[in-house]
């Protein structure tokens, strides 16, 4: 072992295998520590050791380096920094300041570049918890005060983890992250703390208790929230092959979810995607605030062309961050896109340091990494007596779109919403592919009392009937296939034609219409009753008039026109629309005696 004259060791490079650089002369160094390897200081991390030699898996590119160049221990775990400024930014997989990046070193980023993630020089004005006075007992999470870091969230600075004590001294002002906001006594030691704390990413944070889930997370989505919600604190899987919508999927759910606070991780997608990505979110309103999206939201870019170690750093980088902010109080979603890139990134790292492959290649701790990851997700009472919730929407890309590979298969297992994703859907331009066959929510047990307080029973009775007239109606087509549609009964012929209403006109919903993008509870409700209030009068007509008669009533056409319709304009359009219904049937009853 060689210390050198800052008392870290320095190893020496044996053997270097793609991202995987093996190391002797490490004795002493510890699991998880954060690497400086070779003479360009690439960033990697300790993953296995073995007597002296210490296995390193780098998150750069390692083209150029050879054995023999030094490697420095750091002795500190992969950690983010975390306090003001992270709002609004786009890091990469280990948290590098992608924009600072690319006005130091252009367009690539430069091997071994060291920038600090946050910005140091810039002062914040903290203004201090008044409830706390001299002497008072602290411990980890509790607030000392806030900065009002963007016009639509507080950032409340926290007592970092690890320290208790007495307050000495609380003081506001304007103060960068590093100055000292806070003294704690612990003993005769007194510990300086800042506004800035680090994180261990592969380590969950620590909460009071974990609470059930009972609040919806209002997506906006019709297929989404009226037939398979998820709960604020909840996990989702978005399996689906190439090209059935998984990308534009997150893309609106973090664009148009009630989470208080987006991070979304690009992680090991294709560079256009992320690019569509950096570009479009900047020019994005939020719909509550009016404010710029970005106010609330933090990128994590890790592409398909940046070094595959850092894409499996990428998701624990994404989802500290998260529990940062939880444990402000606040409800976070988390978008993961993709997990199955990041099964691949471990799938690589695992065979280069030549462990038993387990199904598919994949490493036998594929299902645990997985179920550490997704459990880092739910609703909690914080240390400091706040409720905080982490929503994990992750998606998965099956080879072929095969959802028995042991991805999709592990993360089912996990998950408890699970929206199908389906080729022939998204061919016939339907989207979002929802299959409403396929998927399912297991939350509905749990967030009823919410429908039934916050909209009433009629929204639950109206989700029911019409997931009853979508299942008919498919039994139906087969049927069809054989024997033709006239050969139905007039009754079934009804079936049909809601059904076909329902996946046309309620089902189906543009991401790149103003109006039709996003759709509040209420409108949702209005127009799923607007259907089957269409229904109900199509089945007591159909007793007295033929099937082909009901479906060529004019006043169906109003209900197509349901899309097109505003918010503020919807309640009257409904109002106004169920009376032309109405009165369509009666002038067709009474022209029929």
């Amino acid at each position: 072992m060689k210390i050198n004259h800052r008392g870290v060791i320095l190893g020496i490079i044996e053997k270097v295998s793609g991202p995987i650089v093996i190391a002797n002369k490490m004795l002493g160094a510890k699991m998880y520590d954060v690497v400086k390897v070779g003479d360009s200081s690439l960033i990697g991390e300790i993953i296995q050791l073995n007597e002296d030699k210490a296995i390193i898996q780098v998150y750069e590119d390692t083209a150029g380096i050879r054995p023999g160049e030094k490697v420095e221990t750091t002795e500190h775990p992969l950690s983010v920094n975390l306090g003001p400024g992270l709002i609004a930014n786009i890091y990469d997989g280990i948290q590098r300041p992608l924009e600072k990046i690319e006005k130091e070193s252009g367009v690539y980023i430069s091997k071994g570049i060291s920038i600090n993630s946050l910005d140091l020089k810039k002062k914040w004005d903290f203004i201090a918890n008044k409830d706390l006075k001299r002497n008072a007992e602290v411990k980890e999470g509790d607030v000392l005060g806030y900065v009002q870091e963007t016009d639509i969230i507080k950032h409340y600075i926290m007592v970092p983890p690890g320290v208790k004590g007495k307050l000495d001294e609380l003081k506001s002002g304007k103060m960068t992250i590093t100055q000292t906001v806070a003294t704690v006594k612990d003993g005769s030691k007194k510990i300086e703390i800042p506004m800035m704390q680090m994180r261990a990413v592969r380590k969950a944070g620590k909460y009071k208790n974990k609470l059930m889930v009972d609040e919806p997370l209002i997506t906006g989505q019709r297929v989404i929230d009226t037939f398979f919600p998820i709960a604020k604190g909840g996990t989702a899987a978005v399996p689906g092959a190439f090209g059935t919508g998984k990308t534009v999927i997150q893309h609106q759910l973090a664009k148009w979810s009630d989470a208080q606070i987006i991070i979304y991780i690009g992680c090991g997608e294709r560079g256009n995607e992320m690019t569509e990505v950096l570009t479009e979110f900047p020019e994005l309103k939020d719909p509550k605030t009016g404010k710029p999206l970005m106010e609330r939201t933090i990128l994590i870019a890790n592409t398909s062309n940046m070094p595959v170690a850092a894409r499996e750093a990428s998701i624990y980088t994404g989802i500290t961050i998260a529990e940062y902010f939880r444990d402000m109080g606040y409800d976070i979603a988390v978008m993961a896109d993709s997990t199955s890139r990041w099964a691949e990134a471990m799938r690589e790292v695992s065979a280069r340091l030549e462990e038993m492959p387990g199904e598919e290649g994949y490493p036998a701790y594929l299902p645990k990494r997985l179920a550490e990851f997704y459990e880092r997700g739910g609703k909690v009472e914080t240390l400091n007596g706040k409720q905080g919730s982490i929503t994990i929407i992750g998606a998965v890309s099956p080879p072929g779109g095969d959802i028995s590979e042991p991805v999709s298969q592990g993360t089912l297992r996990i998950t408890k919403t699970f929206w199908a994703l389906d080729a022939a859907l998204a061919s016939s331009r339907h989207f979002p592919s929802i299959n409403w066959l396929s998927s399912y929510s297991l939350y509905d047990g749990n967030l009823k009392n919410w429908y039934l307080k916050n909209i009433g029973k009629e929204f639950i009775e109206n989700r029911d009937q019409a997931m009853k007239i979508l299942q008919r109606e498919a039994e139906l087509k087969n049927i069809v296939q054989l024997v033709g549609a006239d050969a139905l009964p007039d009754s079934e012929r009804i079936i049909l034609e809601v059904g076909r209403m329902i996946r046309e006109n309620f089902l189906f919903q543009s991401a790149y219409d103003n109006i039709d993008t996003f759709s509040s509870l209420k409108k949702q409700y209005m127009m799923l009753d607007l259907i089957l209030h269409f229904n109900m009068l199509a089945e007591k007509a159909v007793k007295e008039v033929s099937a082909e008669k009901i479906m060529q009533l004019d006043a169906k056409k109003e209900i197509s026109r349901m899309r097109e319709t505003s918010e503020k304009d919807f309640t009257a359009f409904a109002e106004n629309t169920k009376k032309r219904i109405e009165k369509a049937f009666s002038d067709l009853l009474k022209a029929n005696q």
